[in-house]
């Protein structure tokens, strides 16, 4: 079983207009930390920003997650706007997707990579009307706007932090189209991935809408399956993590881009639509809970400076093999012609209480030999068990494949690949 964004005016027109370079500060608070602390919130920090750990019932935010819809705050993501005419071509000669391919409305996944391929964050891209909008993971503001100002040269490119200026609020969930649909902004729904839309409305102003369905299961792939390419930003066929489908596949989700002004009002009115639907809002500890269990990797987690693209499990979502010249292009066709890496992102089953998580960074063995090491671990209701994301060898990837994972502390617990589907 294998895995295989404080003030904009109400007639603000594009995403990044009015925006100025803003620096994050060592920890961000929540734009929204007192309307979510009226709501009961408990706090904690991701990677230097500041973000919700929970609402008091993590149970029952992750059954939201899974079972009906889930709001979930991600204001802590960092967000940055590329614009001038020359973005499209900067940008893609800068990370691993067709960037040159999309249209407004339309997005990818993709990864931004080292001269040696190896990962400096992914992003999710979409392409506005004026303006190339990234989503990544939080505290890399920085050095995502250093890594491409670098290359900036006499290419007609700015990159402006938008994260001042626009929230981001995402809605997760089988039941998120319905949620989304209640607030009667959108007269329709963006239906592919990544894909986005804006409505202009008087109370609100300019609102971005992108389907993102971050805990979706066909987000992952087997390493072991026939890689597409992918540039259009659509989910590979033949992705995929459990031999049964477990549902996480058909989970959907969106994200909302609202104006810092209107994003109280904006809130209160999302969370009433997802009241509605069965739904309630979530914090980051459920949100991990179903990530680990539908095999997703995160950027600072379970990729970081030290992995490649390929052996993440995002491969068909990530790269295009067919796009020409990128910084990392050289080294990552070279490892994709040979046919494999030397270690692969999986799943595992860790026989141990679930009051004793393993740590990140611990090893794996087999037959005494160091064989992987563990990201990401929980424990998952629907296993009754806890559960981890890791890397083991190539060789030793396989269904039902045995380790002994040795702790920190030098406790002795054993491991092995999962072999079945979450129920």
């Amino acid at each position: 079983m294998k895995i295989k964004i404080f003030r904009v005016s109400a007639t603000h027109c594009r995403f990044a207009t009015n925006c100025h370079p803003v620096r994050v500060n060592d920890l961000m608070p929540l734009l929204l930390r007192e309307f979510h602390q009226s709501c009961g919130a408990r706090f904690m920090a991701v990677q230097g920003m500041e973000v919700i750990a929970d609402f008091g019932d993590v149970s029952a935010e992750r059954d939201a997650l899974r079972e009906s819809a889930g709001i979930l705050d991600f204001s802590f993501r960092g967000r940055l706007c590329l614009v001038g005419a020359d973005r499209a071509r900067f940008l893609h000669g800068q990370v691993t997707n067709d960037v040159k391919k999309l249209r407004p409305g339309e997005g990818c996944y993709a990864a931004l990579t080292t001269a040696k391929g190896k990962m400096q964050s992914d992003l999710n891209i979409f392409a506005l009307q004026d303006e190339l909008l990234l989503d990544f993971e939080p505290g890399l503001a920085e050095a995502v706007r250093q890594r491409l100002e670098k290359f900036i040269v006499a290419d007609d490119v700015q990159v402006v932090d938008t994260a001042p200026h626009y929230g981001l609020l995402s809605v997760q969930g089988p039941k998120a189209d319905a949620a989304v649909r209640a607030l009667g902004l959108f007269p329709e729904l963006p239906d592919k991935p990544l894909a986005s839309c804006k409505v202009s409305d008087a109370m609100f102003g300019d609102v971005y809408l992108m389907s993102n369905p971050r805990l979706s299961q066909s987000r992952v792939q087997s390493p072991k399956s026939k890689v597409t390419d992918n540039s259009s930003g659509t989910i590979a066929k033949d992705s995929g993590l459990w031999t049964q489908d477990s549902g996480l596949a058909r989970l959907n989700g969106f994200d909302l881009f609202v104006p810092t002004n209107f994003l109280t009002a904006v809130a209160d009115k999302l969370v009433a639509a997802v009241k509605a639907v069965g739904g309630r809002t979530c914090g980051w500890t459920a949100f991990e809970i179903v990530r680990i269990e539908a095999g997703i990797p995160r950027f600072g987690a379970d990729m970081d400076e030290t992995n490649i693209p390929i052996e993440c499990g995002i491969e068909s979502r990530a790269i295009s093999y067919t796009k020409g010249c990128y910084i990392g292009q050289e080294v990552l066709n070279r490892i994709h012609s040979i046919g494999h890496v030397n270690r692969e992102f999986c799943g595992l089953r860790i026989e141990t209480k679930a009051d004793k998580l393993p740590a990140r960074g611990e090893k794996l063995f087999h037959e005494g030999k160091e064989v992987g090491y563990i990201t990401s671990t929980t424990f998952s209701p629907a296993f009754r068990g806890v559960i981890a994301l890791g890397y083991v060898r190539r060789e030793f990837n396989q269904p039902g494949a045995k380790f002994i994972l040795q702790g920190s502390d030098g406790a002795i617990t054993e491991a092995f690949v999962r072999t079945s589907a979450i129920p």
